[in-house]
This record gives structure tokens, sequence and C-alpha cells, in this order.
């Protein structure tokens, strides 16, 4: 997957935003407000921060290679993901989703309300 898809992935889904938060080279897309995915526009390889349960991310680390511990972030709840290694469409696609459902599911009552009349 490229980044332009990724982006437009992201995009599609309800409440997001893309921001550039830090500086202006790290892509940062949001929900409400709280970030769920985020990438270096200069990286050479493309790479992806994406929010996992736990327990998931330490399986998706044993098991692909392609995911590793999330840099920059914290440990246990965030994953690197490459998405120029063989990691098939459909498991980027649920890793995105995954992270995206982690944080709605984290917003305040109030944000999920505003979410869900968008």
């Amino acid at each position: 997957m490229n980044i332009e898809k990724f982006r437009l992935y992201c995009l599609s889904k309800k409440g997001v935003t893309e921001e550039f938060p830090f500086d202006k080279k790290t892509l940062v897309f949001k929900v409400m407000g709280k970030m769920f995915a985020l990438t270096g526009l200069e990286n050479e390889i493309f790479k992806v921060n994406l929010k996992c349960d736990p327990d998931t991310a330490i399986e998706l680390r044993e098991k692909y290679p392609e995911v590793a511990v999330g840099y920059h972030m914290n440990k246990k709840h965030w994953n690197t993901v490459s998405f120029e290694g063989n990691l098939s469409e459909k498991l980027l696609l649920q890793m995105i989703d995954d992270s995206y459902t982690l944080v709605v599911a984290g917003l305040k009552k109030a944000d999920k309300i505003k979410l869900n009349d968008l």
C-alpha cells in the first residue's frame, strides 16, 4: 500500500483530520482530536505508527518482521509497521481499523456523541 492510498483510507473514516502538529514532515491522523496513525514523510521506507491492543501488539511483532515496537511512542500500545514489506493490504487495513477503533473507544462520552452525529 502506498502513502496516498493510506492517506485516503484514513481520511475516509468518520471524524478524521490530518495534521502536522510536530513538524512539517510528520503526518498525523486524528479522530476527534486524538491520534491514531502517524508517518514520517521523509523516511526512506514507508512506515506507519498505529495504536494496538497490547497483547495483539506482541503477537504481531512476533509473527511479522514488518511490525516493530512503536518508534518514539508508548511501546506497549503502539507498533511501527512497514507498509513496504510482505504484509497483505487486508492486514494493513485491519491494523488501521483497529487503531482507529481503539482510539474511538477511549474518547470522552461527549466526543463519541459528536462523532456519531457526523
